[in-house]
């Protein structure tokens, strides 16, 4: 079972639906749709608060022109050894700007969470038993060494402005 977490907890009703062919979004929820099928029903529409979900071989630049329109990104990890995620959160948080919702969906494992936070991720869809645990019992690792600066600031240690130190937990 998928459970969705933020930094405050798990999140109990999430209202956001991945659409596929056997299920779509119903009355009270919000589709999350593939970045084509978004970008053919932006088109269509003026709604706001929309979703969409980014596959790792997608371009997340195609999304610029309607961040203001989009309220959660759903980023997926369909891998533990698939980094690509990665480099859409820092591509979309850093670069393009986008201020909502952040998802990591999929394979999310609890080692990959602080730097998922990292990088810009605020919301993650869970169904790893043990990063499940370790979610709610708030075992969360930490980063105490950071040599790269990212979506999330750090404070600068010393003369060296490449070298971070982060605090526990985050």
């Amino acid at each position: 079972m998928t459970k969705i977490w933020k930094e405050t907890g798990f999140v109990e009703g999430d209202i956001w639906v991945t659409e596929t062919e056997e299920r779509k979004a119903g009355e009270g929820e919000k589709a999350i749709l593939p970045l084509d099928a978004f970008l053919d029903a932006v088109g269509e529409t003026n709604d706001i608060g929309l979703g969409v979900y980014i596959a790792p071989a997608d371009d997340v630049k195609k999304l610029e022109p309607h961040l203001d329109r989009i309220a959660l990104i759903a980023v997926a990890f369909p891998a533990f050894n698939d980094g690509r995620g990665f480099s859409h959160a820092t591509l979309l948080r850093e670069r393009l700007g986008y201020t909502g919702e952040l998802r990591a969906v999929g394979d999310v494992l609890i080692d990959q969470v602080p730097l998922m936070l990292r990088t810009g991720f605020d919301s993650f869809a869970v169904t790893n038993p043990v990063a499940q645990r370790r979610l709610a019992e708030n075992c969360l690792t930490g980063v105490a060494q950071r040599y790269q600066p990212t979506a999330r600031g750090s404070e600068a240690v010393g003369g060296f402005s490449w070298r971070r130190l982060g605090s526990t937990g985050a």
